[in-house]
């Protein structure tokens, strides 16, 4: 075996050199690829929610067109004289109003509730305050339903409120 000359022992350490910053230059890589694959999950993500929430807004605003036809569906259904309440035609126009109940509900819109529950301005707006000697402000009558899709109201159920 030869021995190496010193000539070329600044060879190998040119070598090892450039091992060295091939070794940082693919640590420095690696490491910019995650942030970059971290950069891309976050505007996946990102993306996502704001499909969500575009796709929940516009669910929202066809509800807000619809509920008017709901609501005078369910004023007439109230107002439905003694003699005709098992009418054939009445009967039908029940349905319609189970189907649409049944739309919302598949659509993750919910009724709020109301009538016996504790008074929340976040759910509920009062139209009228009937007197009592209570402490509590409780919903004694619902005027008009309110609905919810999530957490976002869609609309606020609109009430009269008691003292209990």
């Amino acid at each position: 075996m030869k021995k190496q000359s010193g000539k070329n022992m600044p060879h190998q350490t040119k070598g090892g050199k450039e091992i060295a910053q091939l070794q940082q230059q693919l640590a420095e890589l690696t490491k910019a690829l995650q942030h970059e694959r971290a950069d891309a999950t976050n505007i996946r993500r990102r993306h996502e929610e704001q499909m969500t929430s575009i796709r929940n807004r516009v669910k929202a605003s066809v509800i807000q067109d619809v509920l008017p036809v709901i609501d005078n569906f369910e004023r007439a259904l109230k107002h439905v004289p003694k003699d005709l309440e098992r009418n054939d035609y009445i009967k039908g126009v029940q349905g319609v109003v189970k189907q649409f109940e049944a739309t919302l509900a598949s659509m993750g819109v919910e009724r709020i509730k109301t009538v016996g529950q504790a008074f929340d301005p976040n759910l509920h707006e009062a139209v009228s305050m009937e007197e009592g000697d209570g402490a509590h402000e409780i919903v004694t009558e619902e005027l008009q339903p309110g609905y919810r899709l999530g957490n976002d109201i869609i609309r606020h159920a609109m009430v009269r409120v008691g003292k209990k």
